[in-house]
């Protein structure tokens, strides 16, 4: 359910607060807000946002460059993903440049003309989305652009089509009129945006791209295919099943969740002290997350904490869930109540069903006293770290997330004792 964001009057005020408002011509009369926000085909002299930072002044000036480097609009020797990359390192490693980046990425898809450099401006703003996420301050004005282009194909095309009219009428002198094809130019704006939108949700609460290493092009790459086909991360889990339908038909549970435990176990990771609970390194998890993410499970893996720290991450992401919302409350009401947990699970979508019974019976391997004499995890922690990626507490209370934390890892703890998950073994 999407949630509606700031008004435009909000909007506006916040664009007369924050915006570093430029001037023009040699009394340099300063330019109104819509043109500030309007697509320009030059160049800027200076931030579109207010900033002290010689540095972010100087970068902002170049950034606004590659933008319309990337949309088309000015030539460049570069190839477009290298464009990406540049662009989209620079602000993951300046943090000051991030608000500038979407704030010129908002002034280039207004009444822009061309709809082949719009949709490019907007494939851009979900590459960057990937990545890093606008500051909190701006966040609700991003959101509030985007959302007023979830549903407006038809606006868009009505408005490219005044604005070419409006143009053509000013130079009457020329007879060439420009023809402006806005069919078959790729995706609709309303894609693009209902993607950014769910893009930003997510970016906004896990802060985007973690690590030390620089993004890479198979990064730029990935984050542009997703926006048609989606990831195997932080999608449903009835997406997924659709996803593999043509690899794996068979298939009765998610690919990614098989491949991703067998390999922790492969690895030795039933022997390995403190798994679950250590993190794999955060740059090798990337990297594996994107071969995953191509259907490939590399063969040169040796820490089981690797494949442990995605598998966790890929049940934390799952768009909804393993345990579908409606079914929270009657999970925390039955956390002392081994018959009344069991019964619970019974009561899930068969999918939902099969994917957790796959999860409990995977954490009964590492629960075996042989095994916790050498992981240090018992069931406790066991349950203590994956509880979490199982179970969502709604609330904003932090005295309920509390008090829930321990009843979620109560309940997750009766699965795994009492939990009779002896079907699954064998099923894929």
């Amino acid at each position: 359910t999407l949630r509606k964001p700031i008004s435009q009057s909000s909007m506006a005020d916040w664009a007369s607060k924050n915006l570093n408002m430029h001037t023009q011509g040699i009394f340099r009369r300063r330019i109104s807000i819509s043109n500030m926000l309007s697509w320009n085909g030059g160049s800027i002299k200076k931030p579109m946002l207010i900033t002290s930072n010689r540095t972010i002044k100087k970068e902002a000036c170049e950034m606004f460059k590659l933008v319309q480097s990337y949309m088309g609009d000015r030539q460049t020797r570069m190839d477009r993903n290298h464009v990406a990359l540049v662009t989209v390192t620079k602000c993951w490693s300046m943090q000051g440049l991030r608000d500038e980046l979407y704030i010129q990425l908002i002034r280039q898809t207004t009444d822009n003309m061309c709809y082949r450099s719009l949709a490019w401006g907007w494939e851009l703003m979900a590459i960057s989305l990937a990545f890093f996420s606008p500051s909190p301050k701006f966040q609700s004005y991003l959101e509030g652009y985007i959302y007023r282009h979830l549903d407006s194909d038809e606006n868009i095309a009505q408005r490219i089509k005044e604005l070419v009219d409006l143009k053509n009428k000013k130079i009457t002198k020329s007879r060439k009129k420009r023809k402006q094809n806005i069919e078959d130019e790729g995706l609709p704006i309303s894609t693009y945006a209902k993607y950014c939108y769910r893009k930003l949700q997510k970016v906004a609460i896990t802060g985007g791209k973690k690590g030390l290493r620089k993004p890479t092009v198979e990064e730029i790459t990935h984050a542009r295919n997703a926006i048609v086909t989606p990831s195997l991360f932080g999608s449903s889990l009835e997406e997924i099943m659709l996803r593999q339908q043509d690899m794996y038909p068979g298939n009765k549970l998610p690919w990614v969740q098989t491949q991703l435990s067998q390999q922790v176990l492969a690895l030795g990771g039933e022997q390995t002290e403190g798994i679950f609970r250590i993190p794999g390194d955060i740059d090798e998890v990337n990297a594996l997350k994107l071969q995953v993410d191509q259907w490939r499970i590399p063969s040169s893996l040796s820490d089981p904490n690797i494949p442990a720290s995605l598998l966790k991450l890929w049940y934390r992401e799952l768009e909804e869930p393993v345990i579908p919302q409606q079914f929270y409350k009657e999970c925390i009401s039955n956390y002392e109540n081994p018959d009344a947990a069991v019964a619970v699970v019974q009561l899930l979508p068969e999918l939902n069903r099969l994917v957790l019974c796959y999860l409990i019976h995977f954490l009964q391997i590492f629960a075996q006293p042989s095994n916790v004499g050498r992981t240090k995890m018992d069931v406790n922690n066991l349950a203590m770290v994956m509880a979490p990626n199982c179970l969502r507490c709604q609330s904003d209370d932090p005295r309920v997330i509390f008090e829930n934390t321990r009843k979620e890892m109560s309940f997750l703890r009766m699965l795994i004792v009492h939990l009779d998950t002896s079907f699954i073994k064998g099923l894929v």
